[in-house]
């Protein structure tokens, strides 16, 4: 882009809309980090880098924003429990490298590779099971202080089924908001964090360490990110009404989401994603321009050296995020019932049924592989063995 161009866009308009777009993405952004115990500047910071990324490889076409992904909040809580958090960086580093791998693949063989080697019966319960393992994290959260819960609970939900246009498309933001001014009124914040964050801070960022076991534990979670990928490149290719599977193509899509998660683990952040939040926003207001989502980047990457912001984020109550955690852990697991009730594959088929149900069995079970130091176990396990019974168990058109 020519810098007489920039400097066209770059209007008072286009930054407020971008600022907008931030606002849409910023409770979802910002949650995942809370959850896992890092420090939410950093998700600020990679969500900004990981998004400008991500333009530059689309080259500038597609209006996307980054932010940090639920799926992986299951797998870093355990990883880090089990290899630590520098550790559990390489693994997500890994996770950029697999994207970087499927992209190129994609390119070469094209979008059937993933329908055969991800089919609806491998990834609908491996959702489910990101989903399902984190509904006793949510419920230990909210018994901190049930009232508070239900109340940012109740919040969610109503906005969920009752709010409208642009209300609707931030549940996440709107409950936390509600819940923290219940919890100011009942004198349950503790505000220590913004008093001693300064108003200019470095984010915390943190080295990865390598470790062959973070990574083998963290590889087969992508799954799951990835089919969501492809997903929500048709969906905002849709919005857009282009078609951005071709142009730029999913291959290049694919990569800058996969070098943006990598440039994050080498920061110390989360994984990243393509929020629905923000095709919903740009469906409703008919902005289509991916400019105005680089400003929203820019300005994630301003916040996140605002030492206050992080300060006032760590002030939001357990309770809070727990009841957020009570609705939102619960709509993963449904999005994997969905994703298996509407595929084209059968789920009569006594192969399916069988993928299905080992899958969910092994997942949920808490199922561990181990040989000396290596290990795996959960979702990665789980995810595995889907993937294994899929490419193993013979294809039957029609069963007696």
């Amino acid at each position: 882009m020519s810098k007489k161009t920039f400097r066209e866009q770059l209007t008072p308009k286009n930054t407020i809309l971008g600022i907008q777009f931030l606002f849409v993405a910023f409770g979802a952004t910002v949650l995942v980090p809370l959850l896992v115990g890092i420090d939410p500047a950093v998700a600020l910071f990679t969500a900004g880098v990981g998004t400008l990324i991500f333009h530059l490889i689309t080259k500038g076409q597609v209006p996307v924003f980054l932010g940090s992904s639920f799926a992986f909040i299951a797998p870093i809580i355990e990883a880090t429990r089990l290899f630590g958090w520098p550790g559990t960086l390489s693994g997500i580093i890994a996770v950029g490298v697999v994207y970087g791998v499927v992209s190129a693949l994609v390119k070469v063989r094209g979008l059937k590779f993933i329908e055969r080697l991800f089919p609806a019966s491998v990834v609908g319960p491996v959702i489910m099971i990101i989903g399902l393992s984190l509904a006793s994290v949510a419920v230990d959260m909210a018994k901190n202080d049930w009232p508070i819960a239900v109340i940012t609970l109740a919040t969610a939900i109503s906005v969920v089924v009752f709010g409208k246009k642009m209300i609707k498309l931030i549940p996440v933001f709107i409950a936390i908001a509600v819940g923290y001014v219940v919890a100011i009124i009942w004198g349950k914040v503790d505000y220590s964090a913004v008093q001693e964050a300064a108003w200019l801070s470095m984010p915390k960022f943190t080295m990865p360490q390598f470790s062959w076991q973070a990574i083998l534990y963290m590889i087969p979670v992508a799954i799951a990110p990835i089919i969501e990928h492809v997903g929500d490149i048709y969906a905002i290719g849709g919005v857009c009404d282009k078609n951005f599977i071709e142009k730029p193509g999913l291959h290049r899509t694919l990569l800058g989401d996969g070098i943006a998660t990598a440039v994050a683990g080498f920061f110390g952040g989360v994984p990243n994603t393509t929020y629905s939040e923000v095709t919903g926003a740009i469906a409703l207001t008919k902005i289509t321009n991916p400019f105005i989502l680089r400003i929203a980047a820019i300005t994630a990457i301003v916040f996140a050296f605002v030492g206050k912001i992080s300060g006032f984020l760590k002030t939001i109550p357990v309770a809070v995020l727990g009841g957020i955690m009570l609705l939102l852990f619960g709509m993963i697991a449904f999005i994997g019932i969905k994703t298996l009730v509407e595929s084209k594959s059968s789920l009569s088929e006594t192969r399916n049924q069988v993928i299905v149900s080992v899958v969910l069995t092994v997942g949920i079970g808490g199922a561990v592989i181990q040989y000396g130091n290596f290990s795996l176990a959960g979702i990665g396990l789980a995810a595995t063995v889907g993937i294994i019974l899929n490419l193993i168990l013979p294809q039957i058109k029609k069963e007696e």
